[in-house]
C-alpha cells in the first residue's frame, strides 16, 4: 500500500487520529508522513463474550464479566466472561469428553484436516485479526499484519503436517497423546501464543483448554469463533477468559495432564512448585534478559537495525527482546551516535497508522513498572537518552529510550522491563563479552553481529541461551524450537522437539 510524503520544515510526524493522537515530533529533518490509518468501521466486536465451552460460547457461572481496553485511547472495546472454579471444571470436563468420544480416536490425517482448516480461515481472516491485536494491544498494525497473524497461521499449517507423521518423529517410537492439556499465554503475543499452544496440542491428539491473558483476550476469542466455524468436534478446544484465580483453578485441575505456561518467572515458580508430585507434565516459557552482542567488525547499520527491531518496534514486549546491548569497547560511540540517530526518526503514535513504529503500552500496570525501572536506572548513575516525541495525553505511552553508563550490578541491567528501553555496556575481549552476556539469571535468547563467521559460532557455543541469533534477530519459524534454560524456564515450542511437550513415547 502506497504512503502519502509531503514536504514540510517541521520534521517527521508521528501521524495519528482520534482519541490516541500524538503530536508531531520535530527532528529538524524534511518530511511529514501523512496518517495512513487503518480502517476500523467492518471490525464488530460483540458487547460482551462469554466462555467457549464444548464448541459454544455461554455465559460465566460467576455472572462477572471485566472490561478489556484499548490501550492507546482507554477506551473500553468489550467486556469478557470471568471464569470461576466451577467454569473452568466445565471446560476440562469438555476437553476430557472431547478427548476420549472424538480426538485421541481420530486418525492423524483427519485431525491435519482440521488444523488445515483453521490455518486457511485465518489466512482469510488476517486483516480483522491483525486489527483486532492491535486494538486490544496496542502494538502497530504493521507488526501484528506482517508478523503475529502470518506466524500464527503458519504454526497451524505446519503442525498439521506433523498429526500423521508422528511415529516418524521419534526415530521409530510410537507417540500417545497425553489427555487434556491446560494452557496458559501471556499479553505480548495473544494470538500467536495460541496458536503456539493449541496447534501442536491438537497435532498430537490432545485436546486444550486455554486461558488467554486478562487484558488481551480478544484475538483468543475470535479463535473461538473460527475455531467453531471450522466445525472442529464440541470440546476439543476450549477457551477460558479471567485473571490469575482462573489461571490457578486451570493448573490445579485434577483432570489436566498437562501444563503449558509463558509468562513471568515469578509465577512460573508457583506453578511448578504447585504441581509438583502430581504427574502432570509441564512446559515453561519465562522471563529472558537477551543479550546483543555486537563486535568492532560488525556491520554497523545492519547491526543498528537490528537492535531497533530487537526492542523498539515490539515495544520491548517481548521475552527474548534484545534488552541488554553488548557493544565492543572501541565501537560504542559509533554505534551510540548511530543509535541516536535512528531512533530519533522513529514515529511514536496511533498504533492503527501504518507509518507508526512504536505503538502503546499494553496497560497501565507495565507503564508504571517501566517508569519504575527507568527512574531506578537513573538513580544508579546510568545516563538516560529518550528519543525527543511528545506523548499523547491520553493512552499508556511510553518514549523509544536507551541507557549508556550502565552497571552490570544495575537493575536496568539485570531485571525485565518488558517496555522499549535498552541498556549500553562495553566489552574489550570476547571472554568478557561472553562473561557480562551469561550473568543473567535468565537465559532465553541472545544475539551475536560480526563479520566472522567462526566468531558467531565460538559464541553461539559457549552463550547459555536456549536462541542465538547472528547478525540477525528475533527471526523465528514453527520448525525452529524455542525455549530457555535457568529461569527462563525449559521445554521447548516448535519443531519436532516442540511435539515431544504433547505425548507420550513407547519404547
Amino acid at each position: 500500500m502506497s504512503r502519502e510524503i509531503t514536504k514540510s520544515p517541521k520534521g517527521i510526524a508521528a501521524a495519528s487520529a482520534g482519541a490516541s493522537q500524538a503530536p508531531a515530533l520535530d527532528f529538524g529533518r524534511a518530511w511529514d508522513y501523512a496518517p495512513a490509518l487503518e480502517g476500523v468501521s467492518h471490525i464488530k466486536l460483540q458487547p460482551r463474550y462469554g466462555l467457549f465451552i464444548g464448541g459454544a460460547f455461554r455465559a460465566p457461572r460467576s455472572d462477572k464479566y471485566f472490561a478489556t481496553v484499548n490501550p492507546s485511547n482507554e477506551q473500553v472495546l468489550s467486556e469478557v466472561a470471568e471464569a470461576n472454579a466451577a467454569d473452568v471444571d466445565d471446560a476440562v470436563r469438555a476437553a476430557r469428553l472431547a478427548y476420549e468420544k472424538y480426538w485421541s480416536k481420530m486418525r492423524g490425517a483427519e485431525r491435519a484436516k482440521y488444523l488445515f482448516r483453521i490455518a486457511r480461515a485465518l489466512q482469510e481472516k488476517a486483516r480483522d485479526f491483525a486489527i483486532v491485536e492491535t486494538m486490544d494491544g496496542g502494538k502497530p498494525i504493521k507488526e501484528s499484519r506482517d508478523f503475529d497473524v502470518p506466524m500464527a497461521a503458519a504454526h497451524f499449517f505446519y503442525h498439521a503436517g506433523w498429526a500423521d507423521k508422528l511415529d516418524y518423529a521419534f526415530q521409530g517410537r510410537r507417540a500417545r497423546p497425553l489427555g487434556v492439556a491446560g494452557q496458559i499465554i501471556p499479553w505480548n503475543f495473544p494470538l500467536l501464543m495460541a496458536a503456539w499452544k493449541i496447534a501442536p496440542a491438537l497435532a498430537c491428539g490432545n485436546t486444550v483448554v486455554l486461558k488467554p491473558a486478562e487484558t488481551t483476550p480478544l484475538t483468543a476469542l475470535l479463535l473461538a469463533q473460527l475455531i467453531e466455524e471450522a466445525e472442529l468436534p464440541p470440546g476439543v478446544v476450549n477457551i477460558i477468559t479471567g485473571a490469575g484465580e482462573t489461571g490457578a483453578a486451570l493448573v490445579n485441575h485434577a483432570d489436566v495432564n498437562k501444563i503449558a505456561f509463558t509468562g513471568s518467572t515469578e509465577v512460573g515458580k508457583r506453578i511448578q512448585a504447585s504441581l509438583a508430585g502430581t504427574g502432570k507434565r509441564l512446559t515453561l516459557e519465562l522471563g529472558g534478559k537477551a543479550a546483543n552482542v555486537v563486535f568492532a567488525d560488525a556491520p554497523m547499520d545492519q547491526a543498528v537495525e537490528g537492535i531497533i527491531n530487537g526492542i523498539y518496534f515490539n515495544q520491548g514486549h517481548v521475552c527474548c527482546a534484545g534488552s541488554r546491548l553488548l557493544v565492543e569497547e572501541s565501537a560504542h560511540d559509533t554505534l551510540v551516535r548511530r543509535l541516536r540517530d535512528r531512533i530519533a526518526t522513529m514515529r511514536v503514535g496511533d498504533p492503527l497508522d501504518k507509518n507508526t513504529d512504536v505503538g502503546a503500552i499494553n496497560s497501565k500496570m507495565q507503564l508504571d513498572r517501566i517508569r519504575e525501572l527507568v527512574d531506578a536506572g537513573e538513580r544508579e548513575g546510568a545516563t538516560r537518552y529518550s528519543a525527543p516525541c511528545a506523548l499523547p495525553s491520553k493512552g499508556y505511552w511510553f518514549a523509544p529510550t536507551f541507557f549508556t553508563g550502565v552497571a552490570q550490578s544495575s537493575r536496568i541491567a539485570r531485571e525485565e522491563i518488558f517496555g522499549p528501553v535498552l541498556s549500553v555496556l562495553t566489552f574489550r575481549t570476547p571472554d568478557e563479552a561472553l562473561e557480562k552476556a551469561n550473568n543473567t539469571m535468565y537465559g532465553l535468547s541472545a544475539g551475536v553481529w560480526t563479520d566472522k563467521g567462526a566468531k558467531i559460532f565460538w559464541m553461539a557455543e559457549r552463550l547459555k541461551a536456549g536462541v542465538v541469533w547472528g547478525n540477525t534477530f528475533n527471526k523465528f519459524d514453527p520448525s525452529s524450537p524455542f525455549g530457555g534454560y535457568k529461569e527462563s524456564g525449559f521445554g521447548r515450542e516448535g519443531g519436532r522437539q516442540g511435539l515431544a511437550a504433547y505425548v507420550e513415547l513407547d519404547g
